[in-house]
């Protein structure tokens, strides 16, 4: 398929459940996900914590990408504005929710990981991408090179935006972000045998 033939979307909350389902099964064994959730990683607290992650992207505004395969939600991508209001309170009662749900230890382990990427991150104004996920049947496809490209599109309409910076924890990922323009600004380890690549994509880069 060529990315240029894929039809990329605008979701938004009413899309939330199908955005769970794709998310779900992308990185439902994704290292930090199981990192955080402990030793009980099972399929529903998997969905609980990223149905959290997409709440949270609807609460503040942020926009949501999709591409359709057949009629069905096939790839995602969720990103954060550079610049941000207060945060809502439905935010915080959201949070406080899932992490009553899943426990301290992950909520602990969570707010950990997300000290690392605070350090690691590079100044300035950037939109950043905070999931990007497609269902595995539909992998190799070019969906997620549409998404990408779209993301980037947006990038450059943000005024002042100079990048779009992403983390990944799979260094698979590292080569094949390098290959669409992305550089590693940073890299540390996030918990005991598991790194974390900081990259960032000028806004423009070609």
């Amino acid at each position: 398929m060529n990315p240029g033939a894929v039809e990329v979307l605008r979701l938004g909350p009413d899309h939330e459940a199908p955005i769970v389902d794709v998310l779900v099964d992308a990185f439902g064994r994704y290292p930090v996900i199981r990192h955080v959730l402990g030793d009980d990683h099972g399929p529903h607290r998997v969905r609980a914590l990223v149905r959290f992650f997409v709440a949270a992207r609807f609460i503040q505004g942020e926009p949501a990408f999709g591409v359709r395969v057949g009629g069905t939600l096939a790839g995602v991508a969720l990103v954060s504005f550079p610049v941000r209001r207060a945060a809502p309170t439905a935010l915080g009662s959201a949070r406080d929710a899932v992490w009553q749900e899943l426990g301290e230890g992950p909520r602990s382990r969570y707010e950990a990981c997300g000290q690392v990427w605070a350090r690691l991150l590079p100044d300035g104004m950037r939109v950043h991408l905070n999931m990007l996920g497609v269902r595995g049947v539909h992998r190799g496809r070019g969906l997620a090179r549409a998404l990408l490209d779209e993301v980037h599109g947006l990038a450059v309409d943000v005024p002042g935006c100079v990048g779009v910076s992403l983390t990944t924890e799979d260094p698979a990922n590292v080569p094949l972000y390098e290959h669409v323009g992305y550089e590693v600004v940073g890299r540390s380890e996030i918990a005991p045998g598991m790194d974390t690549w900081v990259m960032n994509r000028p806004t423009g880069r070609r």
